[in-house]
């Protein structure tokens, strides 16, 4: 079980008094201790910790050093408390808040509530000891919480230091999971060595080491890493991160967990989420609870990339661009993301924690984009997202290529042909492959058009495709090759622009939507719009309208490659489209039906057995 702490407790009356009882001892289960900046992850202060006046804080020793009249605030996204979601999904009664250190400071607690005023919960002058954790009792049981949101502040009136604090309960947890972390690599060698390193140092840590484990599955069998007591590596087929999540959920099973626990190689996230979602789910009334992790991207540390996401036709990130640094922002993301999200929510796979019990499916073999998806649609997880809960990671449209636009539009089609619940109709779906069509013609990336049609060509052709080349090998070799003009090459700097249309005019658009971003205009390339555009911009359609010519610059990393029009190249590929969409609408009930029936095959534990070669090993 969780371990406990003893802390002196200072309880308020519930009429209001403001007069302390007398100190008394008892034992707390710790839900959520505060969390400081790790500068190997992100060193965005302002996520964690505000400091106003004469305060400095010390990301080694993890405390707060302060002199008098400093004002110290913790309603950050790392540390703030989201009542509401442990109430509603947790049925929390019972909170405190305990602090440790030296000092003499005014608390305050307060409990935030959307477009009405906030409640303290105390305000209270304290003299903080270094020598024990004293506890403050917050009378949460006399407000409606359903959204609400409790953070702490403190004023100081002397010098002094904040060692602790920490959101706690005198309530037992329901359950003890056992929760397995499955990583899933691929000649990462170093990242996931590193990764190993830092689980082994935060297990033989963590009150809640006893109760993890790691499963590392090694896609490439180039690791080196050896087993140990609290970690597992298993040598794996390459079919990807559907295969390797399938191996490392296989293993979790076999080794009696009642959790997993799916994250990147890199574990780009701070360790600290992993206790946060342990004592959520231990807490949790739904047992189909599970707890999708947040993305932030590395290019800005303080921004979402997204928060869960919807899938409806497209994936469409929660919450995206959220500036964490502001209170506010951070607040109206936690009281919209309290409620039971929708049937189509889905938690990307840096980060998902589920119960093995409710899993009815194994992963679907896209080799990689969209298992994350389909995992989610296809079970009745109740999924909740956590306040700094998160991994930070490149943002896609820096991985975006012919290959993962190919992976991407067979795995968006596949969810609405495979799902009764997400059956959209022939047209609806189809629309979808030509929304992936005018963006890469519209930005002059033929060789991605090149790359989608193969992924129309092979979802039309049937389950049995995906099931004969899981591991995308041939299909991987032809993208590659022909993966000429759409490739990051070396370039100290960028051409020189020439803007003569302005994409930002309605009239200009209209005259080049007529003549197909002017593919119908002769000699075109030559009077063309030729533009320089951030990674970030790859796929901005608007921008692109009159440009001849793209050049796509990364000044960070000094790469650069350029996409030019081509009337021949976009017919080209347009014109297969076309007899696609045709054979797409001719048989779409029969492959509909097709299908339907393999999705619980290709998703089976047997499915996976013959893949993996599992009862060989398993006689081996």
């Amino acid at each position: 079980m969780p371990a406990k702490t003893a802390s002196k407790t200072i309880s308020r009356s519930l009429a209001g008094s403001g007069q302390a009882s007398a100190l008394q001892p008892t034992e707390t289960t710790l839900l959520q201790p505060f969390v400081w900046p790790d500068p190997a992850i992100c060193s965005e202060r302002d996520l964690f910790v505000r400091l106003h006046g004469i305060a400095g804080l010390s990301q080694a020793a993890g405390a707060v050093d302060f002199d008098a009249g400093a004002h110290i605030q913790f309603d950050t996204y790392f540390n703030l408390f989201n009542l509401g979601k442990w109430r509603s999904h947790c049925g929390l009664g019972e909170l405190g808040l305990q602090l440790r250190g030296e000092g003499r400071i005014e608390v305050t607690v307060f409990l935030a509530f959307p477009r009405r005023s906030w409640v303290r919960l105390v305000n209270e002058v304290l003299e903080l000891d270094p020598a024990q954790v004293q506890r403050l009792r917050l009378p949460i049981a006399d407000h409606d919480a359903d959204l609400g949101i409790v953070f702490f502040e403190f004023r100081t009136l002397s010098e002094g230091r904040l060692t602790w604090a920490a959101w706690d309960t005198l309530e037992a947890p329901r359950r003890t999971p056992e929760l397995a972390l499955s990583v899933t690599t691929f000649r990462r060698e170093e990242a996931v060595r590193r990764t190993v390193a830092r689980f082994e140092e935060f297990a033989a840590r963590s009150r809640l080491g006893e109760h993890l484990r790691m499963i590392v599955v090694d896609n490439g069998r180039s690791s080196g890493l050896a087993d140990t007591e609290k970690v597992t590596v298993i040598d794996n087929e390459n079919y990807g991160g559907a295969g390797g999540f399938s191996r490392g959920l296989i293993a979790a099973r076999e080794m009696g967990a009642s959790y997993c626990l799916f994250m990147d190689d890199d574990a780009s996230t701070p360790f600290d989420a992993v206790e946060r979602t342990w004592m959520f789910l231990a807490y949790a009334t739904d047992p189909a609870t599970a707890i999708a992790g947040a993305m932030i991207s590395t290019r800005h540390a303080w921004a979402f990339w997204e928060n869960g996401a919807l899938f409806d036709g497209a994936c469409r990130p929660l919450h995206g661009g959220t500036d964490l640094r502001n209170p506010a922002q951070v607040f109206a993301v936690e009281y919209a993301s309290t409620p039971r999200q929708p049937e189509n929510f889905y938690g990307g796979w840096w980060y998902f924690a589920f119960p093995l019990a409710e899993v009815k499916h194994l992963p679907f073999p896209f080799f990689v984009r969209g298992d994350d998806v389909s995992f989610s649609l296809v079970h009745d997880f109740n999924i909740v997202t956590l306040p700094g809960v998160v991994s930070f990671q490149e943002s896609f449209t820096e991985k975006d290529s012919p290959l993962t636009w190919y992976l991407d539009l067979r795995s968006h089609l596949v969810h609405h042909l495979a799902l009764p619940a997400m059956d959209i109709g022939r047209v609806a779906t189809l629309r979808i492959a030509i929304w992936f069509w005018a963006r890469t013609f519209v930005t002059s990336h033929y060789e991605t058009m090149a790359a989608l049609n193969m992924a129309f060509a092979d979802v039309i052709e049937g389950p049995e495709y995906f099931a004969k080349n899981a591991d995308v090998a041939a299909r991987r070799a032809e993208i590659g090759k022909l993966r000429k003009r759409e490739a990051w090459t070396d370039c100290a700097e960028p051409p020189a622009e020439r803007r003569r249309f302005n994409p930002h005019h309605r009239w200009t658009r209209l005259l080049f939507k007529l003549t197909l971003n002017g593919c119908l205009l002769p000699g075109f390339r030559t009077f063309g719009n030729r533009l320089t555009l951030p990674p970030e911009q790859r796929w901005n359609v608007r921008e692109s309208w009159g440009a001849a010519q793209i050049t796509y610059f990364d000044p960070d990393k000094r790469k650069a490659y350029t996409v030019t029009q081509s009337g021949r190249s976009a017919l080209r590929e347009s014109w297969k489209l076309a007899r696609l969409s045709w054979v797409f609408l001719r048989t779409y009930d029969g492959l509909k039906a097709r299908w339907q029936k393999a999705y619980p095959e290709m998703t089976s534990d047997q499915f996976w057995a013959r893949m993996l070669d599992l009862d060989k090993k398993d006689a081996a």
